[in-house]
């Protein structure tokens, strides 16, 4: 175990510097608008000291941004000793931190612009004991040859309480032998998956979250009335405006899909899964077996239609790809048949083709009955004050009917053996299977309507970060989801 002290590479400094910058950059657009770009270098100006405390303040930051950037960089070391990754940093206080190879989960590497141009990687290592969606320790940014060092120091060491001689014919064979991908995004799956990502409404959402920043200094109300003139030049205008706004912020969600998800490989190496993906950040995230806890196959209705899904593992602790959940989508479209065939590959103990206990017809009613609470104020503004138009919202009645009844035939459970799969949907089918010794809680919930119909609802959670995941089917007849809980109990 090599005791050599190992320091980050010097465009850390750079890295950390630009991330507390980065944050900074909202707040000064905010003041920098909200002064009506009112700024002047002239002296006599009115608003000659306001741009003097604006730029001395940001220069200020931006000092000591750098600063801090500079002495991470010379005061954080990592070195291996007995067994453990080792690692000391602080300039008045210093922090030390001791982390066993054998406890060390995955290691996560990720290639941002500045990592790829002078061909380093930024390693964050994962332990079960990481909390709050960040990683247990994340060198900035290291020699892709120093991280594969990291990984095989921590290769050797939980290899050597089996057999020595067996972890050098190990590590001969991993530095000779490449393992091949058992699934591989082509450039058309891409394509498709960013066509019917439905990223649009994250597009939309995002840009309305832009705007409510802004409450205060745009003139909302002068803005309005501008639209509801424009709206009496003619409705075919209005229209044509919210379709090109459609239009780019799809073409915005596509172009998103494509930078997150170009050349997405997944490969099996021991008992361990490796994704790598990404145009601009490549990152490659490493994901242990034993800690998936469950598998969701989900199919929004136009991939349902072509025989397309996406699988999602819910896995325990860590930081996922939203940075909070582990949640880890393995397979971003793969055709529902190669979908199989790969995770019976991959999880050949279970069964991936369940025949699913649907739920009775007795229970049609309660898929969309509590709907129509909500939607009786909505249908009767929208008549009273868009008249006649508004009594187009009445055709919500049909299709809540129509949505409720597509609900009702895809609630289904199974049990096999030790496996529950359970199947539901809002707008996605989604077919969820986990084992027995990975639900973490069993539920359910019965109404004064319900029991009189004798059909209860029923629901299981896993852990998956910090939160769990929870998969619910409405409605199943009495005695199913009584055969649910009794199979559960211990």
């Amino acid at each position: 175990m090599s005791k050599e002290i190992n320091r980050l590479h010097p465009i850390s400094a750079v890295i950390t510097s630009v991330k507390a910058l980065k944050s900074m950059i909202l707040p000064i657009a905010i003041i920098i608008i909200s002064n009506g770009f009112n700024f002047s270098l002239n002296f006599r100006s009115d608003h000659f000291f306001d741009t003097i405390l604006l730029f001395g303040v940001w220069g200020v930051a931006a000092l000591l941004a750098l600063m801090g950037g500079i002495i991470k960089w010379r005061t954080f070391v990592y070195w291996f000793e007995d067994g453990e990754l080792r690692i000391k940093y602080g300039l008045f206080v210093k922090k030390k931190r001791y982390i066993p190879f054998e406890r060390i989960q995955s290691l996560n590497y990720n290639e941002g612009i500045f990592h790829r141009i002078f061909g380093l990687v930024k390693v964050q290592v994962e332990t079960a004991g990481s909390k709050g969606g960040k990683p247990e320790v994340e060198l900035t940014a290291i020699r892709k040859a120093a991280a594969d060092v990291i990984e095989l120091e921590m290769r050797r060491a939980k290899n050597e309480g089996v057999n020595p001689l067996h972890a050098e014919q190990e590590e001969v064979v991993e530095e000779s032998v490449s393992t091949p991908a058992i699934y591989h995004m082509s450039m058309r799956d891409l394509l498709v998956l960013a066509t019917t990502s439905g990223g649009i409404g994250v597009v939309l959402s995002g840009l309305a979250a832009i705007a409510s920043q802004f409450s205060d200094i745009i003139p909302y109300e002068t803005v309005f009335h501008e639209l509801a003139d424009f709206v009496k030049i003619g409705a075919f205008l209005v229209a044509l405006t919210v379709m090109f706004i459609l239009i780019v912020a799809w073409v915005v969600s596509v172009l998103i899909t494509l930078i997150n998800y170009y050349d997405y490989t997944v490969r099996i190496e021991e008992d361990k899964l490796i994704l790598t993906k990404g145009l601009l950040e490549k990152k490659r995230i490493t994901l242990p077996l034993n800690r998936i806890q469950a598998i969701r196959i989900v199919e929004n209705p136009l991939r349902q239609l072509t025989g397309f899904a996406t699988v999602v593992v819910e896995s325990a602790g860590g930081n996922g790809e939203d940075g909070m959940d582990k949640k880890i989508t393995l397979f971003p479209l793969i055709k529902k048949q190669d979908c199989m065939e790969s995770l019976e590959h991959l999880f050949p103990e279970m069964n991936w083709y369940p025949s699913f206990t649907r739920s009775p017809k007795k229970a049609r009613s309660f898929f969309y009955r509590i709907d129509f609470i909500w939607l009786v104020p909505i249908i009767g503004a929208c008549s009273y004050f868009f008249y006649p138009y508004g009594l187009l919202s009445l055709l919500l009645i049909p299709l809540t009917i129509l949505l409720g009844i597509w609900q009702h035939k895809t609630a289904g459970y199974q049990i096999d053996g030790k496996q529950l799969a359970l199947q539901y949907r809002v707008f996605s089918r989604v077919t969820l299977i986990m084992e027995k010794k990975r639900i973490q809680s069993m539920g359910s919930t019965q109404s004064y309507f319900q029991k009189r119909k004798n059909v209860m609802s029923i629901k299981a959670t896993v852990m998956s970060g910090a939160s769990g995941t929870t998969g619910s089917v409405s409605s199943l007849e009495q005695h199913d989801a009584e055969t649910i809980l009794s199979w559960y109990e211990h």
